[in-house]
């Protein structure tokens, strides 16, 4: 990590959160309630940093009744909790690379980006909540200084605030990112991200369906038959 970082603003692709406003691609509806939000953003942020000369969404594809172009396994939808994905292993000791970012001054939101294997993540089934807490340790992790006792209070204060965040796996050609909501805490994963190869170099992004229009409260039940068992 460079360091903690306020986010950019600029034109969009480049962490703007403009994006298409009621438009139609031609691969389906783009979602622009989910682009004009600070996950987006922050996406877009991290695509820059980590994936450099990549082609960029030019918004987000809606996901409706789980079915949109290119979208299917490992990823699945959660109902409100919007998007999850399978990984096919889980490892101890990966060390992914990530990038802290601060939006606010008097009370900051934290967000972080993270880019390496999923399976550093430790679980076979990535939701809102699994990303989230997985998240704020390496938060925590980054702001502690093992050399500074009084660090302590302000990782903690950080990794509490980490409102945003962003996880790319460019070798299994996935990413996944998690918002809470801040007004009540409650998680979700409105955007699933798909890369493309080396030779392609392109970035999918997709939004999930927001029926009705916040996330899923903290500790809702599961949609029965939806989310994959771990």
């Amino acid at each position: 990590m460079d360091g903690v970082r306020e986010p950019a603003e600029g034109p969009h692709g480049q962490g703007d959160a403009s994006g298409p406003r009621g438009a139609r691609g031609p691969r389906g509806e783009f979602a622009p309630d989910v682009t004009g939000r600070p996950i987006w953003r922050l996406l877009m942020r991290g695509l820059g940093v980590y994936l450099p000369g990549w082609e960029m969404p030019a918004g987000a594809l809606r996901v409706r009744d789980g079915a949109a172009d290119g979208f299917g396994p490992p990823a699945y939808l959660d109902g409100d909790a919007g998007f999850g994905v399978q990984i096919p292993d889980r490892r101890r000791g990966l060390e992914p690379d990530r990038e802290i970012y601060v939006r606010g001054r008097e009370n900051p939101s934290f967000g972080i980006v993270v880019a390496g294997p999923a399976a550093a993540i430790g679980s076979r089934v990535v939701d809102a909540d699994v990303l989230m807490r997985f998240a704020r340790r390496l938060t925590f992790e980054e702001l502690f200084d093992t050399g500074d006792a009084d660090s302590v209070p302000y990782a903690v204060r950080g990794a509490r605030a980490v409102e945003n965040a962003v996880f790319l796996d460019r070798a299994a050609g996935v990413g996944l990112c998690v918002e809470a909501d801040p007004e009540t805490g409650a998680l979700a994963c409105p955007l699933y991200v798909r890369l493309g190869g080396p030779a392609e170099r392109t970035v999918r992004a997709y939004g999930a369906p927001r029926a009705d229009g916040a996330p899923r409260a903290e500790g809702a039940p599961h949609p029965t038959g939806q989310r994959p068992s771990p």
